[in-house]
């Protein structure tokens, strides 16, 4: 049987799939795996993209036998193009970022809780039931077509935000092998789609950059906004590639614009005596994407109409027609989302309610180009010398051009070089390409990026001090997993036993930073200022057979596995017992 890699770029938006072989050959072909799906009812297409949507059909919803896939007659779900367009009409039956709540530590993520606040006779899956199905649909087609390479016998690499904390990569890992996959690597998707561009440059990419050159990965897809920077150093007199800093998980990308050009068009329905609901918001957000993507794609477009279905007798044919333009995309795009700044332009935090909706934490600010600024002055302003775009949103020529523009402006006032390009092939798969490439590079055909952890990560212990009413011990933060901590290494706490309570439950408590770099395992910081963010706290009982409240004298050792996720274990003086702290992942969403 031909061994194969397989990337999967596991979007907010969107999934993909690209495959390489692990054959002799030093240049083998990336493939793409054309994912068949319904359109419409009984229409199956193979389609580069599969959408990230699944939607929970009703009997009366399609005609019996019309949503039958090759592989399933009677699907429980429906997955893909089909369930996104029935799901702009009816969106309490559709489940839409799940890879966003995958990350979101304030629910359940174990829990049926999407579609979010759908009504109480919907059924509802989990976030990471969602994930596990769209990654089961992938394998199911899959197999399909390649019934003689089944997908779970085959290495698998699946792309995750480079700001994902530990427990949404445990969570994605759990989804993959509940999904029925089995060699699984965790892949950060700014690093696969710089791996996507050296496949597609080959040995020509060590002229196109040089020792001292940082590469920023600008990343905005339809959920999301992701900043990564790659240096470029010199190693026995070859170019190494290391990845030196990734910013914050913010949820923002097309779906926003999409949202703001639909608030544009209910504002001139309502001039026009049109009072558009909820359920018909939600409509036209749909049908703005796609005009969005056509105006943008096509350059001799100068606007596109928009319909939803109407509600009253007066309206001829029941529907509502609008129309968008490209300047409604310069003003709503541009302006909103990528305006002119300084590097000094932060961000702005509104002012929030003291009572709000529990959802999804959504950026409070919609302009990415201060995100930018902000991402860029956490490194002390680390010039980048060249942009490397990826994600849908970036396909539009305008919106790069405004980010280089905004870049080469801060560049100048630093007395810094422009920032040089560099083209991708296809912002849309090039994260999947990007994956099945670094499979092939982990075996030695292919250059590699050296990462490690993206964060400095901390646990929380708690001071010894004498009682005193109202006031809890404070907490110190030990660094457990220093900034670059590489994969498949393993560490000490160096010179300090701790006690650990065994027998009875306990919190324990763990820390990031993406800010602090120097920070050395067994480091012990006593004031925790915003550099330092408290994670998801984790509740266990750790047994010891006899024992029931008592403090055991341990030692810590922590280790990042080969698939990207970190162990932390507590072992006493003798070795004889040692416990494992999943790190950051909840026993309680088990």
């Amino acid at each position: 049987m031909e061994n194969l890699v397989v990337g999967i770029d596991l979007g907010t938006t969107n999934c993909a799939v690209a495959y390489t072989s692990t054959g002799a050959q030093d240049t083998a072909a990336t493939e793409l795996f054309y994912v068949a799906q319904l359109v419409n009812p009984g229409e199956l297409v193979r389609r580069k993209l599969l959408p990230s949507f699944l939607y929970l059909p009703t009997e009366l919803d399609f005609p019996k036998g019309s949503l039958a896939l090759p592989w399933d007659k009677k699907p429980s779900y429906l997955i893909g193009e089909l369930a996104r367009s029935r799901g702009a009409e009816n969106p309490y039956r559709l489940v839409a970022s799940a890879k966003s709540w995958l990350c979101h530590d304030k629910v359940n993520r174990m829990l049926p809780i999407l579609p979010w606040q759908a009504p109480e006779d919907v059924p509802k899956i989990s976030p990471v039931d969602a994930s596990m199905n769209y990654l089961s649909y992938l394998r199911l087609a899959w197999d399909y077509e390649h019934p003689e390479t089944p997908l779970a016998e085959q290495d698998v690499l699946i792309t995750v935000p480079a700001s994902f904390d530990e427990a949404a990569r445990n969570l994605t890992l759990k989804a993959a092998e509940a999904a029925g996959l089995k060699h699984i690597t965790l892949l950060e998707e700014p690093q696969a789609a710089f791996y996507s561009w050296l496949d597609h440059q080959g040995e020509s990419w060590r002229r196109k950059v040089k020792v001292g050159d940082l590469i920023l990965v600008c990343d905005i897809g339809g959920g999301t906004t992701d900043f990564t920077l790659i240096s470029v150093a010199e190693e026995d007199g070859e170019l190494q590639l290391r990845r030196i800093a990734v910013g914050e998980h913010i949820l923002l990308g097309g779906d926003n614009m999409d949202l703001a050009l639909a608030y544009l068009l209910e504002r001139r329905f309502a001039e026009q005596g049109h009072k558009i609901d909820s359920w018909q918001l939600h409509s036209l957000w749909y049908r703005c994407r796609i005009a969005k993507e056509r105006l943008l794609e096509n350059p001799t477009l100068e606007s596109e109409p928009v319909t939803i279905l109407g509600k009253g007798s007066r309206l001829v044919g029941g529907t509502i027609t609008g129309e968008l333009t490209k300047a409604d995309l310069e003003q709503v795009l541009l302006e909103g989302f990528f305006p002119l700044c300084n590097r000094t332009d932060l961000p702005v935090k509104a002012r929030r309610g003291g009572l709000q909706e529990i959802g999804l934490p959504y950026a409070a600010d919609a302009a990415i180009t201060k995100h930018l600024a902000k991402f860029l002055s956490q490194q002390d302003f680390f010039c980048p010398t060249h942009v490397l775009f990826n994600g849908g949103v970036m396909k539009a020529e305008s919106l790069c051009r405004r980010v280089v523009d905004v870049l080469n402006s801060w560049l100048a006032e630093l007395g810094r070089e422009p920032v040089k390009v560099l083209e991708s092939a296809d912002l849309d798969t090039a994260v999947a390409r990007g994956a099945a490439y670094y499979g092939r590079a982990r075996r030695g055909r292919g250059v590699r990026i050296r990462a490690g952890a993206a964060r400095t990560y901390y646990i929380g212990i708690e001071s010894s001090m004498p009682a005193v009413p109202g006031i809890r011990p404070p907490i110190k933060a030990l660094c457990v997993v220093p900034h670059g901590m590489e994969e498949g290494t393993s560490a000490d706490v160096p010179n300090q036993e701790f006690a650990l309570l065994v027998g009875e439950p306990a919190e324990f408590r763990f820390f990031s930073s993406i800010v602090r770099r120097n920070d050395k395992v067994g480091e012990l910081i006593e004031e925790l200022g915003d550099e330092i963010l408290e994670m998801t706290p984790l509740e266990v009982t750790l047994q010891l057979e006899g024992e029931q409240g008592r403090l055991v004298p341990v030692r810590l050792e922590v280790k990042m596995t080969e698939v990207g996720t970190l162990e932390l274990w507590c072992v006493t003086r003798d070795g004889k017992h040692r416990w494992k702290l999943e790190f950051n992942v909840r026993e309680q969403d088990e």
